[in-house]
């Protein structure tokens, strides 16, 4: 009984350094994340103040609807008139990008038992580019890191949302263009992703399908087109993209390791 304690507490200790090392590489990753999310979490808890609820209430709904734009949209229907299945059809368009960030993640996410449902749950625009721009460490373990990744990014807006609702209820300003620090974020996001050679056809296909989706179905209803029209672009053109013939390989070979592990 002793040896097994020992095994298991020595197993537990070794667990405990990988989660270490693994969060201690994924944080410089994320420090743009973190600049935009204080700022975009504070916005949305200045929001949220405003129609009488604290930093508590606004870190809570940050914790529990991790959903960034959608906890925006979720502000504004904050009164007696709001109707319930029009929440529930605005959150879904606005929103519905997720459903392609998924599946271009299925396998990714396949063998990591537990912490898949959080990574699901956690999956925004920012953390979902991050996976693709970022590579662990050698010494460390791909799923902690992605993981890491996920829960520092969802961390720094819950302590933004904090941040803003008490500003807002000791420091009364107006905050009327702060929550452009989202499409300042994505810009930085574009950027990096742009000096990788191999991210630009994507890249590319994404500027031209969202284009061609403002101008021909206009700014409220182009995102659907926009991400079907890329997704489209992707699939025909996937062989010829780089590394698109080794994507499924690769990704197969990580499923088949995670699940040969104990």
């Amino acid at each position: 009984m002793r040896k097994q304690a020992e095994i298991h507490d020595r197993k537990a200790e070794s667990g405990w350094r990988d989660y270490r090392r693994a969060f201690l590489a994924a944080f410089p990753h994320t420090i743009p994340v973190l600049t935009g999310y204080l700022f975009i979490g504070m916005a949305f808890g200045v929001m949220i103040q405003e129609k009488g609820y604290g930093p508590l209430w606004a870190m809570f709904m940050s914790l529990v609807c991790y959903a960034g734009s959608g906890q925006y949209l979720a502000v504004s229907f904050f009164t007696p008139q709001a109707v319930l299945t029009d929440v529930i059809f605005l959150e879904f368009m606005v929103n519905i990008r997720h459903v392609f960030y998924g599946l271009s993640l299925l396998e990714r996410f396949a063998g990591m038992g537990k912490k898949r449902l959080y990574m699901i749950f956690s999956l925004t625009d920012e953390t979902y580019s991050l996976y693709f721009i970022t590579k662990a460490p050698g010494d460390v373990d791909e799923d902690k890191f992605l993981f890491a990744i996920a829960l520092l990014d969802q961390s720094y807006w819950i302590l933004g949302s904090g941040i803003g609702a008490l500003a807002g209820s000791l420091l009364p300003f107006d905050a009327k263009g702060i929550d452009f620090a989202m499409t300042a974020l994505f810009v930085v996001i574009l950027t990096e992703q742009w000096m990788e050679k191999k991210n630009r056809p994507g890249v590319l296909a994404g500027l031209i399908c969202g284009g061609a989706g403002l101008i021909l179905c206009g700014p409220d209803n182009f995102i659907l087109p926009s991400m079907c029209g890329i997704l489209g672009v992707l699939l025909l053109f996937r062989k010829g993209l780089p590394g698109g013939g080794e994507c499924g390989e690769d990704s197969a070979g990580t499923v088949e390791a995670g699940r040969e592990q104990p």
